[in-house]
């Protein structure tokens, strides 16, 4: 019997590359996507496109395979996403990359007196989102995520990088409205041991605006 080499091994175990991700290779890849998701991978479009920037890696793998499978019906993505077009190895490449890009939440002030670069202040505009609050109870949403969502999504909504779950916080309301009404609508396959049945259904519209109100304030900090 052969026995693949352990740092293969640990690769292998998480994807179906046969190589460690190579940043630069998936930096060449992400021009693509830049078209919709930004230079630095920051969405678009007011939300229409999502932030995929510092997301983690294995849930964007994931979800470019759902979407090249059919099983996660998309189609604006079905033509970047043949088998032939984008193959495991780049799928691990440009999900790496992107996982790689931090945005900001704020930019720093401009100082009387201070060098300034107007180049360099233009490029941190380009790395820049801070989401817009929302209507909604902002203290009931908070209250209600952390009973709910906190398990998974991380106490400030923040993902969990080893687990492959999802940032909240930094991402836009407008997406994240959209893939809520498609998780009850079974229209999408959710990405936990959670029963898709279960996901969601109790949740009231009113309760559903107040996590959201919430979740559009904690990058505010």
């Amino acid at each position: 019997m052969k026995y693949l080499p352990l740092c293969l091994l640990l690769f292998t175990s998480n994807s179906f590359a046969l190589n460690p991700p190579d940043l630069e290779i998936g930096e060449e890849i992400n021009e693509t996507c830049a078209g919709c998701h930004g230079e630095f991978a920051e969405g678009g479009k007011d939300g229409e496109y999502p932030r995929l920037a510092g997301l983690p890696a294995s849930y964007i793998e994931n979800q470019l395979r759902l979407f090249r499978d059919r099983k996660r019906p998309n189609i604006p993505m079905l033509e970047y996403l043949d088998k032939g077009q984008l193959p495991e190895q780049e799928i691990v490449d440009v999900s790496a990359y992107m996982q790689s890009i931090q945005l900001i939440k704020k930019l720093p002030p401009l100082v009387e007196g201070d060098d300034f670069d107007a180049y360099e202040r233009m490029m941190l505009t380009k790395r820049f989102l801070n989401i817009a609050r929302i209507e909604g109870d902002i203290k009931k949403g908070q209250k209600l995520y952390k009973r709910e969502c906190r398990t998974c999504h991380g106490r400030e909504a923040e993902g969990n990088q080893d687990k492959g779950i999802p940032m909240l916080a930094g991402q836009y309301t407008k997406y994240l409205k959209k893939q809520v009404k498609l998780f009850i609508a079974k229209k999408r396959i959710h990405d936990t041991d959670a029963p898709d049945e279960e996901l969601l259904a109790d949740f009231s519209t009113t309760e559903l605006d107040n996590i959201f109100a919430y979740l559009s304030v904690i990058d505010d900090e």
